[in-house]
């Protein structure tokens, strides 16, 4: 701006300075590859501008001799001068990635949460679930949804008249590996699920890491705890049998069947759900070379030392280090003999304020034989780790099952939920 009130003799004096430095480029990156009399007409272009600079000449005296050094820079300037467009960009965005790729591994890094085991206080992929086609968004508003919250519509339709049965196991909907693609383009890990209409069998694929006993939770009784309570409640009055699922490579699956009592027509709606994206947010990767996390404190790690969990990054609560001892006792967790405190996450919990449902005790599981925390086990944390739980207890793959974070793969603590545009955008908790 403070060029609006700079001299036209000054403002080419500053050009000319420019067409100097270029000038001198070519001549240092070139003149072994220049003829002795390309060479000797580039010095003599370059040294009158130079002396008109220098003696302050006025701007058409500058001009005349940059219109007459152009020519002899384009002739011997190689990939120097001219510019390409072309290279220009090709310059600026690997400078860009190479700042980027800086700053990822050494300042801030952009980290997704896929899994809901934050959840309340961070949202991995969750979904809105439509009960009517009438509540379904139109175009504008899905439009809408889908750049500022990163939603993705499913819709399941009835291939005949029936009633809508779940298949599960494990007190979760029955789903298959499955592949498909993010964005139509990148290839991504899925699950496909099955409903039964009639004797019809329909299926969907999500993101691997999506909770679809959520969505189907939320379709047949959103007021129901989990789907694991709505099997339960299903099975005392009876609606529960077990069967066999045929799939669409033509396997069949043992399988219970969770009759709904929902009936529905040929070509009406059996699933209708966005699912929403996960929150995205910056990590400070800086601190933890100073400092080690706080109780309370939500933290990223590297899982790459932790059996079973391969080379991969998880958001938990940072609950213990070297010497806490801890303890749950349901709904409330303990460190060092009595209630934790340092997150408000804890104090929900204890009271299962809200949608914290509270703490609950490690469980033997096929693939985690040997959990901690279990039913009236004091944990004493070793000297070389970190202790992280879930605030969503009931369903966070977290220490309980496969022990302590190594005090070396602390990444960092995160900053600023950036994405999608919901409540939870803005500073990290």
């Amino acid at each position: 701006m403070f060029g609006l009130f700079t001299s036209p003799d000054k403002q080419m004096r500053a050009n000319a300075r420019n067409w100097l430095d270029v000038a001198d480029r070519v001549f240092n990156y070139r003149r072994d590859e220049l003829s002795e009399a390309e060479l000797a007409d580039l010095q003599k272009k370059t040294e009158t501008l130079r002396t008109q600079v220098r003696e302050k000449a006025g701007a058409e005296k500058l001009k005349l001799s940059i219109e007459e050094l152009e020519p002899v820079l384009r002739k011997t300037g190689g990939r120097i001068y001219p510019h390409s467009g072309l290279r220009e960009w090709v310059e600026f965005f690997v400078v860009a990635a190479i700042l980027l790729i800086g700053m990822r591994q050494f300042f801030v890094q952009p980290f997704k949460i896929p899994t809901n085991s934050m959840w309340p206080t961070y949202n991995g992929m969750f979904p809105e679930v439509h009960a009517k086609i009438e509540d379904e968004p139109g175009a504008a508003a899905r439009l809408f949804r889908t750049l500022a919250l990163g939603a993705s519509a499913y819709r399941v339709d009835a291939p005949v008249d029936g009633e809508i049965v779940i298949p599960f196991s494990g007190m979760r909907p029955l789903g298959t590996e499955s592949t498909g693609r993010h964005w139509l383009v990148l290839p991504q890990k899925q699950r496909r699920y099955y409903v039964l209409v009639g004797n019809q069998t329909v299926s969907v694929s999500v993101p691997e890491d999506f909770a679809m006993d959520w969505a189907i939770k939320d379709m047949i009784d959103p007021k129901a705890v989990d789907f694991a309570h709505l099997v339960q409640k299903a099975g005392e009055e009876g609606r529960v049998t077990r069967g066999y699922l045929a799939t669409e490579s033509g396997d069949r699956v043992p399988a219970y069947m969770l009759r709904t009592g929902k009936h529905v027509r040929a070509g009406e709606r059996v699933l209708s759900f966005d699912i929403i994206t996960g929150d995205q947010l910056f990590v400070d990767r800086m601190s933890y070379h100073f400092v080690k996390p706080k109780v309370g404190s939500s933290f990223v790690f590297r899982t790459r030392n932790i059996e079973g969990l391969g080379d991969s990054y998880y958001i938990k609560r940072f609950i213990g280090g070297a010497g806490d001892v801890l303890e749950i006792r349901p709904p409330c967790l303990y460190r060092n003999g009595a209630p934790i405190t340092g997150a408000q996450a804890f104090e929900d919990n204890a009271a299962r304020s809200g949608k914290y449902l509270g703490y609950v005790n490690g469980t033997v599981t096929p693939a985690y034989p040997h959990p901690t925390l279990v039913p009236g086990q004091k944990y004493t944390v070793s000297k070389d780790g970190y202790i992280a739980l879930g605030d969503n207890s009931n369903n966070s793959l977290d220490s309980r099952y496969w022990g302590e974070v190594p005090k070396k793969d602390a990444v960092g603590r995160p900053l600023w939920v950036f994405y999608p545009f919901t409540s939870h955008w803005g500073p990290a908790k």
